[in-house]
């Protein structure tokens, strides 16, 4: 019995030959695309699809379409292989069918791994699957992204050429704001990479004119002692600074750390990043003259996202929420009662589990019901440091253009 995969999971892959299948109700093509360390084909021949049946490693059989995997034939330069589902009809979209499911099986035809592809509504093209290495072995991950671009949008992105590509497509509009003018040379090249990225995501997705307020919520369990030892936090942090910065008017991240309860912590800058990150960074102690004691070491997300609620009223321009945490959510019945209410608010959380952790009531918010839209999304790192910006990026702001056009729809958003 093949065992059930929710958006963002991973697992691993215990055989090299394998089969990939994605079902849909549509007209609909499979392809794969095989991609560098840096998400991006070496050549046009690792895009496999209809008029490029096979590539190394892979190859497109089967009447209705599906993906044979040889995963011991794929070059060692290539990381990982996304599995891309296209509808064939133009002005097709996948919220007019039923949920796509994928499915994974070995050789002998043994099921391995189903995944429903559910929330997809004006997208034509959706990455399925990620196959990717993980040291020696590879694991599937499920994706579940949608490009409301298209298929050109999809493929030119991950470096494929495309004939009748206009000859000058829309290009992403890099934002700065007060304060880079201050940063080494380094740090704003680095920096502006990392703009561009947030940059080219919300281009394709249709949400580059886009302002939105940007809260950052750490966990500061004892669970995480680690990750701040280790200065992931300090790095996750620099991360988000690019998306504040494309998507706040002043370009600022509005962090709280929080445990049993929390503290809200002074504003991230983008040119005291570094120095923010050094001082207030901590699971324990005093530090910048606040007590981290009060606070707690074990977790309770009731009184944060309260918190955050309560600073937004019907009408407010959108709020998102990066909340990182590596999981332990027990009120489960309060957290799911508070997400209800959150759905009549303009905000948009975004979580993601840091490490490997249990994180239960998270990779199922999307089938939370009772919400008017569906204002939460979920993904799981085992090592963030491993992503590079496109792909971190990518299933950072992979929903939220999503709901900023369900919200408004439905009343939530100017």
């Amino acid at each position: 019995m093949a065992r059930a995969l929710m958006k963002g999971q991973n697992a691993a892959l215990p055989v090299a030959e394998l089969t990939v299948a994605v079902r849909t109700d549509a007209a609909a093509d499979i392809a794969a695309l095989l991609l560098t360390s840096r998400r991006q084909v070496r050549s046009d021949a690792d895009f496999v699809f209809f008029n490029q049946p096979q590539g190394p490693g892979v190859r497109l059989t089967g009447a209705d379409g599906e993906l044979s995997f040889s995963l011991g034939a794929v070059p060692a330069d290539v990381d990982a292989v996304r599995v891309v589902l296209t509808l064939g009809d133009a002005g097709d979209t996948f919220g007019r069918h039923g949920a796509p499911s994928a499915s994974v099986r070995d050789a002998a035809g043994n099921p391995l791994y189903e995944y429903t592809i559910e929330g997809l509504t004006s997208e034509s093209v959706v990455i399925a699957l990620e196959l990717y290495r993980r040291g020696p072995d590879w694991k599937v991950r499920a994706v579940g992204q949608g490009y409301a671009g298209g298929f050109a949008a999809l493929v030119t992105d991950h470096g494929v050429t495309v004939d009748d590509a206009p000859e000058a497509a829309e290009q992403p509009v890099v934002r700065s704001v007060p304060g880079e003018e201050r940063l080494s040379a380094d740090e704003r090249r680095r920096l502006d990479l990392s703009k561009r990225e947030v940059a080219k995501v919300l281009l394709v997705k249709q949400a580059a004119t886009e302002r939105a307020r940007v809260v950052l919520v750490i966990d500061k369990t004892g669970s995480m002692h680690r990750l701040y030892r280790d200065k992931v936090v300090h790095r996750v942090v620099r991360r988000m600074i690019p998306v504040a910065v494309q998507l706040d008017d002043d370009g600022v991240l509005e962090p709280y750390l929080y445990a049993k309860s929390f503290l809200r912590l002074p504003n991230v800058t983008v040119d005291q990043a570094e120095s923010w990150s050094q001082t207030y960074l901590h699971v324990y102690g005093t530090h910048g003259g606040i007590d981290y004691k009060p606070i707690g070491a074990v977790n309770s997300e009731v009184p944060i996202i309260s918190e955050i609620m309560s600073t937004l009223r019907p009408g407010d321009a959108p709020t998102l929420v990066l909340f990182f945490t590596d999981g332990g959510f027990s009120d489960k019945t309060k957290i799911a009662r508070l997400m209800r209410e959150a759905a009549r608010l303009p905000v948009f959380w975004q979580f993601v589990g840091l490490g490997r952790a249990d994180y239960g009531l998270l990779r199922s918010l999307d089938e939370l019901d009772g919400r008017v839209v569906d204002n939460a999304g979920f993904f799981a790192v085992d090592d963030i440091d491993r992503i590079d910006d496109a792909e971190l990026y990518s299933r950072l702001l992979g929903e939220f253009p999503t709901w900023l056009t369900a919200a408004r729809a439905a009343g939530v958003l100017r």
